[in-house]
């Protein structure tokens, strides 16, 4: 393999990988607040998406994203408030349970709205034919929005998390709800924040992916099980170590496709997650004592 095919192989797998981070973020989100993991989190990003080409057509590309992203967030805190706080003190298998039915009933939404038809936003800046030459491997200007995109999320969502009142209710709902509760916090808006803050969250990377991978109604599913895998990979609740593991996925299947067929690339993820599950379950990034005290 030559320096720039290597450097070419880097790349996509830096960019693929970020993606995989995003997905992972939003299904930490929800797990802090909850506890459970929310497998309608790709469809979050097909629906940002796909709302947001559809607005494109009649107004600029910038407000068709916000109005997307906006839709979307409100969707992630319906769904919370229909589907999850009905449900009372329901069971985290029952809540994991009901994620993928909505995850289905999405899809089947989507394709009733949208049908079978790809599409694709427009690039952000130039089109599908301008490329950026880094050591001799050639990317597309898009790679850098995703690039940069998914660490200005990173950088906001640490700093929500640390510096404004809110984030640091929705953390004290993680570590203890009911003491959080004592001290006055309303547990449930915070849970119906994080819906929102998820959902609005896979839009934006939903959009930002679009001129690249193209989008259709079922491609949800398969961006979910790389986000969870992603996420247990780093450990449930570290946003960091998502980024890190995310990386690491994008690296390890465009690699895998360098020396393989390229079917074995979705092999990849399910081979990671059943090794991380067996050997490692409280993740690569997180300490051994860490990952017992969250699964008591």
């Amino acid at each position: 393999m030559s320096g720039p095919q290597f450097v070419q192989y880097c790349l996509s797998g830096i960019t693929v990988g970020s993606v995989y981070a995003i997905v992972a973020i939003g299904f930490n989100i929800i797990y802090c607040a909850t506890g459970i993991i929310n497998f309608a989190q790709g469809e979050f990003l097909i629906v940002g998406a796909m709302a947001a080409i559809s607005f494109s057509e009649w107004m600029p590309l910038p407000a068709a994203i916000a109005a997307a992203v906006i839709l979307t967030t409100l969707l992630g805190g319906v769904i919370e408030w229909a589907f999850i706080r009905r449900v009372g003190n329901a069971t985290v298998l029952r809540l994991v349970v009901i994620t993928i039915g909505l995850s289905i009933l999405i899809r089947e939404g989507m394709l009733h709205v949208w049908d079978e038809s790809v599409r694709s936003l427009p690039f952000f800046t130039g089109s599908s034919i301008s490329t950026l030459t880094i050591f001799g491997a050639h990317i597309s200007p898009q790679v850098l929005w995703v690039l940069g995109i998914c660490g200005l999320i990173v950088i906001a969502l640490t700093a929500f998390y640390r510096f404004t009142l809110t984030g640091q209710a929705m953390r004290a709902c993680a570590d203890d709800r009911m003491a959080a509760r004592l001290c006055g916090i309303n547990d449930r808006w915070m849970v119906t924040l994080s819906f929102m803050l998820s959902a609005g969250i896979g839009a934006i990377a939903g959009c930002v992916i679009s001129p690249l991978t193209q989008t259709q109604y079922d491609m949800g599913a398969p961006l979910a099980i790389k986000g969870f895998t992603v996420a247990i990979l780093g450990g449930l609740g570290n946003n960091a170590a998502a980024v890190a593991a995310g990386l690491l996925l994008g690296l390890l299947e465009s690699f895998t496709v360098s020396q393989f067929a390229s079917a074995y690339k979705e092999a990849v993820s399910i081979v990671v997650l059943l090794l991380v599950l067996m050997f490692r379950p409280h993740g690569l990034f997180t300490r051994r004592e860490i990952g017992e005290m969250r699964a008591q």
